[in-house]
């Protein structure tokens, strides 16, 4: 079987790889040369672990190859992989004019017997849409659609081992082929979901926004634990021991940002809104994850007496989580620049040497380590969860810096830990210490 992936973004080119991995024979086609011509020299565009070597692995074994020639890439595929982004319009609601452009662009040239599949996020009747779109340009084939559920970070593991595979299908032929393609799960006992094109769609949408209601829901309990003397990373522990709710997306922190929820939320309220549905529960959700940030600049500053000029402010992680060099909608861009309008001087260390963040932050320096980049520091803010951050020698940062101030927006460390360190240390929902109130400042 031959599979063609249009789109070599973060879910074409994972599930490309992956699909290589499996023992297809694999393009994977995008309209950006030097793109392409990274990727056959060996050079990853994206920050995935582990996404390299099997680039490189199956590259090697000729099943992986890259092309700028989509004509020819679907002219004998049996199978075509739609991965183009959709991103959220002024409105809220999905774009969907790259996923349009590569339809159009392949109406001609499809192999006729191929099934088309849509895997980038599309809202409810989308894929039905679509397959009308070819038929008036006299292209009769299947169209079926396959919703990702990858995190990133964790992309492979969740391609190869998924809690699901959900597949929205219209006829007994496509449901054959993308049989076909999952069968290396079969030996996993992978669930396999044949639904129909719009239940498949949606699935995707209600998927991410629940998840998205889970991190807000905890966000909120947290500022609830801070007024009445409550550890959130308790209660989230006693919540997660329930097998009814699980305790994935109860770490509190500064909000959900990424390339998923923010737009996925906004393009579900949008549909839903223009069918007459009150999804009440995803707009209380955006609104209070966009109230997060402003929630954590006011606990920056009243950790800094509300004044933040002048100071040397150290920024440990900057991607929007751990094992990404994802910027998109990253909490760290409102955070940053909030505090650098009020006269902070900031430098940043992140991991994954994010060329994102680098384009975002061009004014600011970035420093090869997390040591170097807390040199005379008066404030260190830990914006995200990077492994190595948890095993950072506390009383080498307290020799570098000039304050000890630690502000720990991910609930690395413990109260014990940085006191005896001989931090100062404010995380979230949980209240080692009382922090005052900016009334309490300004009247002082």
């Amino acid at each position: 079987m031959k599979i063609a992936v249009i789109g070599t973004g973060y879910v074409g080119l994972v599930s490309g790889v992956c699909f290589s991995e499996f023992g297809f024979n694999v393009i994977c086609v995008d309209n950006d040369v030097s793109k392409i011509k990274e990727l056959r020299s060996g050079k990853v565009p994206i920050y995935e672990p582990g996404l390299d070597k099997l680039i490189q692995k199956n590259s090697q074994a000729k099943r992986l190859i890259f092309s700028v020639d989509m004509k020819s890439s679907v002219a004998d595929a049996d199978i075509v992989f739609i991965a183009v982004g959709t991103p959220s319009k002024l409105d809220g609601s999905a774009d969907l004019s790259c996923v349009y452009t590569a339809v159009d662009e392949i109406s001609s040239c499809i192999n006729k017997n191929a099934v088309l599949v849509i895997k980038s996020t599309v809202p409810v009747g989308t894929t039905t849409a679509i397959k009308k779109f070819l038929s008036d340009k006299g292209t009769d084939i299947d169209v079926a659609f396959n919703p990702e559920f990858l995190k990133e970070g964790a992309a492979i593991a969740d391609f190869m081992h998924p809690d699901r595979v959900i597949l929205g299908v219209q006829s007994k032929k496509a449901k054959k082929i993308l049989s076909q393609v999952y069968r290396p799960l079969y030996v996993f006992n992978i669930p396999i979901v044949f639904t129909s094109p719009e239940t498949a769609e949606l699935s995707k949408y209600a998927s991410n926004a629940f998840l998205a209601m889970k991190v807000t829901f905890i966000n909120e309990i947290a500022d609830l634990c801070e007024s009445c003397g409550a550890d959130v990373n308790d209660v989230a522990l006693a919540m997660g021991l329930d097998k009814r709710i699980g305790d994935k997306f109860l770490q509190a922190g500064p909000g959900y940002g990424g390339s998923c929820f923010p737009k996925d939320t906004s393009a579900l309220q949008n549909f839903a809104q223009k069918r007459g549905v009150n999804l009440s529960l995803v707009k209380e959700t955006i609104k209070s994850n966009n109230n997060r940030l402003i929630r954590m600049v006011e606990k920056i500053l009243l950790a800094c007496d509300n004044n933040v000029k002048g100071k040397n402010i150290s920024i440990l992680g900057v991607t929007f989580k751990a094992d990404t060099d994802d910027m998109r909608d990253s909490p760290s861009i409102g955070i940053i620049n909030a505090l650098l309008e009020r006269g902070a001087n900031i430098q940043i260390y992140d991991p994954s040497f994010s060329d994102q963040a680098k384009q975002i932050f061009s004014s600011l320096k970035f420093n090869d380590n997390a040591y170097d980049n807390c040199n005379e520091a008066d404030v260190i803010i830990i914006l995200t969860d990077w492994s190595e951050f948890r095993a950072l020698n506390l009383q080498e940062l307290n020799r570098r810096v000039k304050n000890p101030l630690l502000i720990d927006l991910r609930n690395i460390y413990t109260l014990p830990e940085a006191s005896a360190s001989g931090f100062n240390y404010y995380s979230v929902g949980r209240c080692f210490k009382k922090l005052k109130s900016i009334e309490e400042i300004t009247t002082q």
